[in-house]
């Protein structure tokens, strides 16, 4: 009765999974190069994208489908921030434009909860945007500046720590 629910949110999955990844790859090299709030931003979202993953299969094994763990794309091998930032921005646009169409679909088959489901996604999704948006504007306004700013934070707090503590 629900499989067009249970298939929209195996989409849904497949694109948090690929997001997941697709950001975790992104905090490592933003770590790597010494970009902290960067870094912690695309961790963060990350680990809200798993918790995402984990309400949708929740529904979609209360709806006694399979859960389908399988990323929609691979990792995009991407080292500069303004290209991260661009691609961050366009990968949560389209989650909310997807999640919005799919809340409707969901509502067309007799599916309130899944078209809860989406509906409170897309508040995540833009807020997510929102925050890269911004990261975005910034790096625009301030250019390489913003960044060494966030590097320099990060020496600074690494050479004030006791010995044997830094990183």
């Amino acid at each position: 009765m629900h499989e067009k629910s249970i298939e929209l949110l195996n989409k849904a999955v497949a694109d948090e999974l690929s997001a997941v990844h697709q950001y975790m790859y992104f905090h490592f090299h933003c770590d790597d190069q010494g970009y902290d709030l960067l870094s912690v931003l695309f961790k963060r979202t990350a680990i809200e994208e798993m918790l995402h993953i984990e309400r949708l299969a929740d529904r979609i094994l209360f709806l006694k489908g399979e859960v389908e763990i399988v990323a929609s794309e691979g990792v995009k091998k991407i080292n500069e921030v303004a290209d991260m930032l661009k691609m961050a921005t366009e990968m949560e646009q389209g989650s909310a434009r997807d999640y919005n169409r799919w809340a409707n679909e969901c509502s067309a088959n007799a599916d309130a909860v899944s078209r809860q489901l989406f509906e409170s996604l897309v508040v995540d999704e833009e807020r997510h945007f929102s925050q890269y948006d911004s990261e975005l504007t910034n790096l625009k306004k301030f250019g390489d500046r913003y960044l060494a700013l966030q590097s320099i934070e990060r020496s600074k707090v690494r050479n004030t720590a006791p010995m044997g503590m830094q990183m």
